[in-house]
């Protein structure tokens, strides 16, 4: 009784089976076949060649930005050479150029951000996936991108009317008496316009950036290896230290690389709020100059070809100084992926 039931319900299975089977007529199966299969070598074709092409005009585009760069930077690296980068003096009166000012207000004042921007967007993403609130997550998040939407000369206008008083007569005075005896805390100016402020307007244009990668790289972590690491009775802290902040590391480097060369690049919110000094001093609270500021500020008004031809040395600098910046952070990227350790 049961073999003949099992029998049956077999073939009503292969009955089925059966009949789900599309049915093709061997006349038109072949064509069909044929169409997809030339479509689909000419579409394989077709892609190959756009991409290579889109490629190819990356290639070709920046390597037109660098010739002409360094075609017109010419005339200045043939009156000064190598020395142009250590020289000291800017005077177009005598034609006496020197990058060096500009290469130290550079650094200073990108290195500010990169301190400050760090620790606020690595806390400010850690916040928004793992402290906060469903409802307080979107709100926030959207603001923070938001932020990276203002114009730059936007916030340099902030920085000239609300940053730069607050910190004229509040914040600098502070750290003045409070941390003078550190040389880099010096006198304040009374504009409040220098390497600091520059700084933490360039820290606001870094923090979207940086606070958005790693919030994406934070969300990526496996649930599965927070929730057994707060199993385990670790707390969360420790969760975040062991687990959450080891798998991420390659990315969080890579962003606030990727910040430190938005900081580098800036010039219209930094040349509004910089002060324009040429003097190299170890005061952050004094006026400075930054490459890309400079040739923002003096390329229109230059003097004489040979002071365009500098400017422009200048900005063979910046493309080397970003250059070397993304070396830099393949090499990072590579020796802290966990994945490569891994294997």
């Amino acid at each position: 009784m049961v073999t003949g039931a099992g029998a049956r319900l077999r073939a009503v299975y292969v009955a089925c089976a059966m009949a789900a089977v599309p049915t093709t007529t061997p006349t038109t199966a072949p064509l069909r076949s044929g169409r997809r299969r030339i479509g689909d070598r000419v579409g394989d074709g077709a892609l190959r060649t756009i991409t290579a092409l889109a490629a190819l005009a990356v290639v070709v585009l920046l390597g037109a930005i660098v010739y002409k760069i360094l075609h017109l930077a010419h005339s200045a690296w043939s009156t000064y050479g190598l020395h142009f980068v250590t020289a000291k003096t800017w005077d177009p009166v005598h034609k006496a150029f020197g990058a060096l000012p500009f290469i130290y207000g550079t650094a200073i004042s990108s290195l500010i951000a990169l301190l400050i921007s760090a620790p606020l967007a690595i806390g400010i993403a850690l916040y928004l996936t793992e402290l906060a609130p469903k409802g307080v997550r979107g709100v926030v998040g959207s603001l923070i991108e938001m932020l990276a939407a203002i114009p730059s000369v936007v916030l340099g206008l902030w920085g000239i009317l609300v940053l730069g008083p607050f910190l004229a007569n509040h914040l600098e005075p502070w750290l003045h008496r409070k941390l003078g005896f550190i040389g880099i805390f010096g006198a304040p100016e009374a504009t409040g316009t220098g390497l600091f402020t520059a700084g933490l307007i360039l820290t606001i244009m870094v923090v979207p950036i940086v606070a958005s990668i790693c919030r994406e790289l934070f969300m990526q972590v496996p649930a599965d290896l927070e929730e057994g690491a707060l199993a385990l009775g670790t707390t969360r802290w420790e969760m975040i230290r062991g687990v959450t902040l080891p798998a991420t590391r390659s990315g969080i480097a890579a962003a606030l690389i990727l910040g430190l060369g938005r900081a580098l690049g800036e010039a219209i919110a930094v040349t509004q709020v910089i002060g324009g000094g040429t003097r190299i001093t170890n005061n952050v609270f004094g006026p400075g100059d930054t490459l890309a500021s400079k040739i923002a500020a003096s390329y229109q008004g230059a003097a004489s070809s040979l002071e365009q031809s500098s400017l422009l040395y200048l900005g063979a600098l910046l493309l080397i100084i970003g250059l070397v910046v993304n070396l830099v952070a393949q090499v990072i990227v590579r020796r802290f992926d966990p994945l490569r350790e891994a294997r």
